[in-house]
């Protein structure tokens, strides 16, 4: 987004900006994809690797129940979450109208049954989930980030799952701490070209 004011972010109302569609394919887990990107959301070139990697840490859990995409841009993770486990329940939701409507487009061009939401943080989402999956944006700064886990942890269920992906260079140490203070336990379950992928579950009483 360089060159752009701040109401052009990724992580904000963009919809004035001029429409770009495109439509990018993905192959993820024997599953052939196909995402439709706009000028305006989070990676509009294709998928990017931060992503692919949470997807493939998600992809060797044994999700159930209902999953949220927090912060879901166009839709990228939650759409694979539903294409691996389908009886899964999962939402999407994003701050960016644009990105919420691309994701309600990609879900429709994937055949696959998400429910899609704008939302800031958890304010426009409801009820409680057992996995929570975020590659959240990064650029809004530690305050929103950390206050995305403190909200994540108030609505999972007891024993659910946490996963989010942080570049190493961009914080994930610290990222890591927080989560512990948070959940009282956090595993780098995988490192891949500087990304860490951050697990935490919420203990039972």
């Amino acid at each position: 987004m360089k060159g752009c004011g701040f109401t052009a972010h990724y992580f904000t109302d963009n919809r004035s900006l001029e429409e770009n569609r495109k439509v990018h394919a993905f192959r993820f887990s024997g599953h052939l994809l196909e995402f439709t990107t706009d000028n305006g959301v989070f990676s509009k070139t294709g998928v990017d690797y931060g992503t692919q990697v949470i997807l493939r840490a998600a992809a060797e859990e044994d999700l159930k129940g209902r999953v949220l995409d927090l912060g879901c841009g166009y839709g990228v993770i939650g759409i694979c979450v539903k294409k691996l486990f389908p009886s899964c329940e999962v939402v999407c939701a994003d701050i960016n109208p644009r990105a919420a409507e691309l994701a309600e487009i990609n879900c429709r061009l994937n055949q696959t049954e998400c429910s899609v939401v704008v939302s800031d943080g958890f304010s426009g989402i409801e009820g409680s989930f057992d996995t929570v999956i975020t590659n959240p944006p990064i650029r809004t700064g530690k305050k929103v980030i950390y206050g995305m886990f403190e909200d994540a942890f108030g609505r999972l269920n007891p024993g659910g799952l946490f996963l989010a992906v942080v570049r190493k260079q961009q914080g994930a140490e610290s990222a890591k701490r927080k989560l512990e203070d948070i959940f009282g336990n956090c595993t780098v379950v995988r490192r891949d070209k500087g990304y860490w992928i951050l697990r935490s579950s919420k203990l039972t009483d």
